[in-house]
């Protein structure tokens, strides 16, 4: 092979190398971390739960569900729930969803800071105090920036903290320290700085590109060192 070829791979190889090596790591490690760690336990599936199982039956509804639907224009799906003692029908439509309380068919009154920590300890898996509820007017990134929603954080080792709707106080995620941990490096991994969600932005594709190349320059080095073997030939 024209040794031209070999001289040029080298010199790419070498800037490429110098270019990557750091997202490079970057991806080895976030990799290593990403896959060691369960996503129950990034979920904080055994830190709270989002949901538990409804005490009451049917019969614990006893409103009329013809005036609750009268309320809600256009409703595409009904659920029963519950918040504390409190029986919940839930009416979505294209607006988002409507809570009911069970027992008067009145739109359900926004739960109190009380209320709302008593059903984060409800929901809580392990044992913990609450450090700080707060109302919050749009979440963090988190959270998804979701609006009008408390934030409950706890006292433990992961600072596990609930995110609760601040209309009807259903949990709506769990996270701690090892959901942030694992955030840390999805960014690194996928290159989006800012939101990381994008896992089509340029900059990544940028460095995925540079990095074919950098493994198509190494194997051309390889070749540089590659030699058949020779027959031996035999006297006659």
């Amino acid at each position: 092979m024209n040794k031209r070829i070999f001289k040029h791979a080298r010199k790419f190889h070498k800037w490429l190398g110098y270019l990557l090596a750091i997202q490079i790591f970057a991806w080895l490690l976030g990799g290593l971390v990403m896959s060691a760690i369960p996503l129950e336990k990034v979920h904080g599936k055994h830190l709270a739960a989002r949901s538990i199982n409804n005490p009451f039956n049917q019969a614990d509804y006893p409103t009329s569900l013809d005036n609750i639907v009268l309320q809600v224009p256009q409703p595409t799906q009904i659920t029963y729930s519950h918040f504390l003692t409190t029986p919940i029908i839930t009416v979505n439509n294209s607006e988002g969803e409507h809570s009911f309380n069970g027992l008067t068919g009145r739109p359900l009154l926004a739960p109190s800071k009380t209320q709302i920590i008593a059903n984060a300890y409800a929901h809580l898996l392990i044992e913990a105090k609450v450090n700080n509820a707060v109302i919050l007017t749009t979440g963090p990134r988190e959270v998804g920036y979701k609006q009008n929603i408390w934030q409950v954080t706890f006292d433990d080792s992961f600072s596990t903290t609930l995110y609760l709707s601040a209309d009807n106080g259903n949990v709506i995620t769990v996270r701690s320290t090892i959901w942030r941990i694992f955030d840390f490096f999805w960014m690194l991994h996928i290159m989006d700085y800012d939101e990381r969600e994008d896992f089509n932005n340029p900059l990544l594709i940028s460095f995925s590109a540079c990095s074919v190349l950098f493994c198509i320059t190494g194997f051309i080095l390889l070749l540089q060192n590659f030699r058949l073997p020779r027959r031996k030939r035999t006297r006659t």
